[in-house]
């Protein structure tokens, strides 16, 4: 059985090394990880003056999310933060009383041009995420920065460093093995 995933991809970029990343998680996973992006490019702006009324691209959005076992968050780090865009959807996703992704296994990779590799971008989406609101339950001790991510993607977007490629394949075991332990616990309580 394959774990449903949507990999919410936190920049807007066409040319997004987080795109290609989760792009190359895909294809090499694909047995044991169905990956789905979701964009949040067209993502209205979050107000609560359409908080109970949303429009069609953020029902889009919030319904893409909920048809999954589990997220994957996909973030770049943008002046030491997450991009604005990307925390605008997860506002989306913590407003309406359909809490989403409560609950939710999830993970987080994040990729950057710079040695850090999204790391303090990661922190913040870390803080974020703990909201009631949303709580994902994300994965511990599993860390993905990929640093200096234009050296390790060749021009036709395939990742092309071994450690990197062997890294995501021990984060990716892990994760499975995560979410089979929650799911297994889930059952028992039911």
């Amino acid at each position: 059985m394959t774990i449903k995933v949507k990999a919410i991809i936190g920049s807007t970029s066409s040319t997004s090394f987080n795109l290609k990343i989760v792009e190359h998680m895909k294809k090499r996973y694909a047995d044991q990880l169905d990956i789905t992006p979701v964009f949040i490019n067209d993502v209205e702006n979050f107000s609560v003056d359409i908080e109970n009324n949303p429009p069609a691209n953020v029902k889009k959005f919030k319904a893409d999310v909920k048809d999954s076992d589990a997220v994957l968050f996909a973030v770049p780090e943008y002046n030491f933060s997450i991009p604005g865009t990307m925390k605008n959807a997860i506002d989306w996703l913590s407003r309406g009383g359909d809490f989403k992704i409560k609950d939710k296994p999830a993970f987080i990779i994040g990729s950057s041009m710079g040695v850090l590799g999204s790391v303090r971008a990661q922190i913040h989406l870390r803080e974020i995420l703990s909201n009631p609101a949303l709580a994902p339950v994300l994965l511990p001790g599993n860390e993905v920065y990929i640093g200096s991510v234009h050296e390790k993607v060749n021009e036709i977007g395939e990742l092309t460093d071994n450690g990197t490629v062997e890294f995501l394949d021990s984060v990716v075991k892990n994760f499975i093995e995560f979410y089979n332990k929650m799911n297994a616990t889930v059952g028992v309580q039911q």
